[in-house]
């Protein structure tokens, strides 16, 4: 039996994959999160063998969870999902050491897929996805996102998130100033020059929907 956490701030969605999941026999649902916070508690208390999370968590989002669950040693395997159906999320995911990458417009038979490839130790990500991948290789230049490190990509989700810096250092563990160097660390690959420039660039390059597109500030 494969023992999965399932993972994502929007409740209905989580109910959703935690319905089709609980129809497959070979898979047990053993718990439930909606913030990176939890997610790395319910593993800690539960030890799955997948964990199906969404990378956009709120707290200290998914990149980092994924960080501390590696960290735990348990041989955890993590699917990341994401609503964003464009780069550079599953080249950061699986970068980041994910088994898997599913988008939310993937099929059942796809999470499903994912679950099961990450268990036996494979890789996995959608057909559609791997397909962008591969052309991308070949055919398009790079997005401005993909000179972002894990880190800068996850202190960039967190900023286009509304989380202020204070927020981001007592959830990263990391100086307000540590903070900030990495702020303008992105502003600069990215250039930019606000954390509001900073949404809009994400908005239209599809990291985040238009009306969660406002952030806080420093």
């Amino acid at each position: 039996m494969i023992r999965v956490v399932v993972a994502d701030h929007h409740r209905l969605f989580r109910t959703g994959l935690i319905r089709l999941l609980a129809d497959v026999k070979s898979i047990e649902i053993v718990a439930e999160a909606e913030s990176g916070e939890d997610l790395v508690a319910c593993v800690r208390e539960t030890s799955p063998h997948v964990v199906l999370m969404e990378i956009s968590l709120p707290g200290i989002g998914g990149f980092e969870a994924a960080r501390r669950i590696f960290r735990m040693e348990l041989g955890t395997r993590i699917v990341m999902v994401t609503a964003a159906e464009h780069d550079p999320f599953p080249a950061q995911a699986l970068r980041s050491g994910a088994s898997g990458f599913v988008t939310k417009c993937a099929t059942r038979d796809d999470v499903v897929n994912a679950v099961k490839y990450a268990y036996a130790g494979q890789r996995f990500v959608s057909d559609d996805v791997a397909q962008r991948l591969a052309f991308r290789t070949f055919d398009e230049p790079e997005g401005p996102f993909d000179s972002l490190s894990n880190r800068e990509m996850q202190i960039m989700l967190m900023v286009i998130n509304c989380q202020r810096v204070h927020d981001i250092s007592e959830n990263l563990h990391l100086s307000p100033k540590t903070v900030n160097s990495y702020r303008y660390r992105i502003f600069d690959k990215l250039k930019v020059g606000s954390d509001v420039e900073l949404a809009l660039l994400a908005v239209k390059h599809g990291v985040i929907n238009p009306h969660l597109a406002a952030v806080g500030t420093a």
